[in-house]
């Protein structure tokens, strides 16, 4: 079975002090802002972009047409990045046997960045893990184990160093080589959400991709945004809460998309030095970090790395915290994150 979870049971949820309706269409709330006489609007909206629900939350005097525009943004970027979009840069890309083909500035960037956070990842993010993924049949939902072999050969493939990015925002794979930026992607977008917001003045403003979440500003009463963290032994209950700033709030974990065969889980998640998911003593991965594509990105390749090695990957990065649950339940945070247990 294929377990996906939508909004507040995916990877986190929003608590409602968050604000997200769950509406198909924007819709207003408006309380009297307090101390001056003027009014003030929420807006939330709920709509359906790069295969997954999006709930988005706006605070402001021009929320209406800031959710407006989000949606056309976000519907901008499901054009350009999406592997699923025959006209999109990236099945673009994978369709060039090997050819040069010139790319949006923004999936160069993309493309870019990823093979940054490879780097910084000794390779375990990958985004040329495509033809694995699609192997394993989660791309379809068509579910099959392939055998050691096609395994094997398949993962001898994946290579990001192998992507050449040439001037005028050009790309050239290996003839075998295709990519997906799903692992990266719905944080890079979740940045250029919180961008468009603060550069049109919003107050404040939550966004769920997803379930990778997002936040901005601050809330008109002050308080904190408060963001659920599920626990993966269901994949449905709420482990706990945090309490969070401006901030990107992304988790991976195995029980989000997983089939079963034979008696045996097999998770989205893959390692590409096996060519099978992932076998990790994690179960879940949540990274704090100000940049969506960074968590985004850092929280597949925790999950990979297990538990002794992402604490000593979060310990040699400053700009990242995490939430770590292995398969024994254990929980271990990061120095400044204050998990509140619903569960103990």
């Amino acid at each position: 079975m294929r377990r996906q979870r939508i909004f507040c049971v995916i990877c986190l949820c929003i608590v409602m002090l968050a604000g997200c309706s769950g509406v198909e269409v924007p819709s207003s709330d408006r309380t009297q802002t307090s101390g001056t006489g003027a009014k003030e609007t929420k807006q939330t909206a709920e709509i359906f972009a790069m295969n997954t629900i999006m709930n988005l939350t706006v605070y402001g005097e021009e929320a209406s047409q800031l959710l407006k525009e989000a949606r056309a943004l976000i519907q901008t970027y499901e054009a350009l990045l999406s592997v699923n979009v025959e006209t999109s840069d990236v099945a673009k890309l994978n369709r060039a046997g090997g050819q040069p083909v010139q790319v949006s500035e923004e999936t160069y960037e993309l493309i870019q960045k990823s093979k940054a956070i490879s780097e910084q990842t000794d390779g375990i993010f990958d985004i040329s893990i495509y033809p694995l993924v699609r192997a394993w049949g989660f791309t379809e939902e068509e579910y099959r184990v392939p055998s050691e072999e096609e395994r094997l050969q398949i993962a001898g493939s994946v290579d990001y160093r192998q992507i050449q990015l040439r001037e005028d925002h050009t790309v050239v794979m290996p003839e075998q080589m295709q990519i997906d930026l799903g692992g990266i992607a719905k944080g890079y977008v979740s940045d250029k959400l919180m961008e468009m917001f603060r550069e049109q003045g919003a107050q404040a403003a939550v966004v769920s991709l997803g379930g990778n979440v997002q936040t901005y500003g601050e809330k008109p009463d002050g308080t904190p945004f408060t963001v659920g963290i599920t626990d993966p032994a269901d994949g449905e209950s709420m482990l706990g809460t945090i309490e969070v700033g401006q901030t990107a709030v992304i988790t991976s974990g195995s029980y989000q998309r997983y089939f079963e065969k034979d008696g045996v889980r097999y998770h989205h998640i893959m390692d590409k030095r096996t060519g099978a998911p992932a076998e990790s003593d994690l179960t879940s991965v949540t990274v704090l970090c100000e940049h969506g594509e960074t968590a985004d990105s850092i929280a597949t390749a925790m999950f990979v790395m297990g538990k002794e090695r992402a604490i000593a990957f979060e310990r040699e990065h400053d700009d990242i915290s995490c939430i770590l649950i292995d398969k024994n339940g254990g929980v271990w945070t990061s120095e400044g994150i204050h998990l509140k247990l619903i569960k103990s």
